[in-house]
């Protein structure tokens, strides 16, 4: 049984941690960090937890933190992040950050996109990129785990076989991004009020988002060449779940076969990834509530085109899910462990 702590714990990403980890075989939870609801119970802040839990809420130092826990989920806003995961380190425990702070092989990207000097840019060279379905082997050494963003994670899943494989025209994607409200977080702001969100969609971070310069990132490795893309995010009045469109040409004539054959290669033995049939095209409805990424495409024969829709829950394959399936690897648990659930469709 490994003792795990989660600072931040009553955000929304961190609270599906907990939600999760409650159906965990292999977990004790130790601590559930939070300053703004130290001294109250878990129930208080989430009533859905009433006769699951009795925890309280507390607030430790991270040298106590560390020295009690075998693992740490970091679920705390970057910079405060970096902070935080630094004295983590200093103790024994192996750490995940959900934060956007270890999440980058340059300094340079993370300080241009982020606007802020990173205050302890050696740890980029520790942190491992916790996408499981691309650097699981380095997960298992790691102690130190960037978690990835939701977006991020829609998207890189959704191209990485193409930008792989090298049948796409790298300098032509572009991805049309959809999350809901809980995406932005629990702390109160006017632009999440029920009225502004409610029956309207809108676009935000138009060419500055900073999720794109992670996909970016991430498709460059995979490609072995650099890589710019257009990412446009929007805003849906839902609650959870993220659906990303993405576009770019094809380098020649393929049908739907060959690259659905590639698609399954190249996530065989990936159990989170489903792969669409011809004519089925992903919906949150499908995932919301997994860990699952469902991914579907369609050929568009008359321009030469390729339109892949992929979609996950934001709060669990995008955030906590995607944690304690990193967290399940680093430990030598089954990867699936206490996320075989089905999403709940309704």
């Amino acid at each position: 049984m490994i003792k795990a702590s989660i600072l931040g714990s009553t955000g929304y990403a961190g609270i599906e941690l907990i939600r999760l980890l409650h159906a965990h075989p292999n977990v004790k939870i130790q601590h559930m960090i939070s300053q703004t609801y130290n001294g109250k119970a878990l129930s208080e802040v989430y009533p859905n937890f009433l006769s699951v839990s009795d925890d309280i809420c507390v607030d430790k130092e991270p040298a106590e933190i560390a020295e009690q826990s075998d693992i740490v989920f970091v679920s705390l806003p970057h910079g405060v992040s970096a902070e935080t995961v630094k004295k983590l380190r200093q103790g024994k425990c192996r750490v995940i950050d959900l934060s956007g702070d270890f999440r980058y092989k340059a300094v340079s990207t993370y300080e241009k996109w982020y606007n802020m000097k990173h205050p302890y840019p050696d740890m980029l060279n520790e942190s491992i990129y916790g996408l499981p379905e691309l650097y699981k082997e380095q997960i298992k050494a790691a102690n130190l785990i960037a978690n990835p963003g939701c977006y991020t994670t829609c998207s890189i899943l959704g191209l990485a076989p193409l930008v792989s494989e090298k049948i796409i025209d790298p300098d032509s994607i572009i991805i049309d991004a959809k999350s809901g409200a809980s995406g932005a977080g629990r702390s109160v702001s006017l632009n999440l009020h029920f009225c502004e969100v409610n029956e309207n969609i809108k676009a935000y971070g138009v060419t500055t988002h900073r999720h794109t310069s992670e996909i970016e990132q991430e498709l460059s490795l995979l490609s072995g060449k650099e890589i710019s893309l257009s990412f446009t995010p929007h805003l849906l009045p839902i609650k959870r779940g993220i659906l990303c469109t993405m576009y770019a040409n094809l380098t020649d004539s393929v049908s739907h076969n060959y690259i659905y054959d590639m698609y399954s290669d190249f996530y065989r033995n990936k159990p989170f990834i489903h792969i669409c049939k011809e004519g089925i095209l992903p919906e949150v409805k499908f995932v919301n509530g997994s860990n699952r990424c469902h991914i579907g495409f369609a050929v568009d024969r008359r321009l030469n085109r390729i339109v892949v829709v992929s979609a996950i829950d934001n709060l669990i394959k995008g955030a906590g899910g995607q944690a304690i399936q990193n967290m399940n690897i680093m430990f030598g648990f089954d990867e699936t462990t206490a996320l075989t659930q089905p999403g709940w469709y309704l």
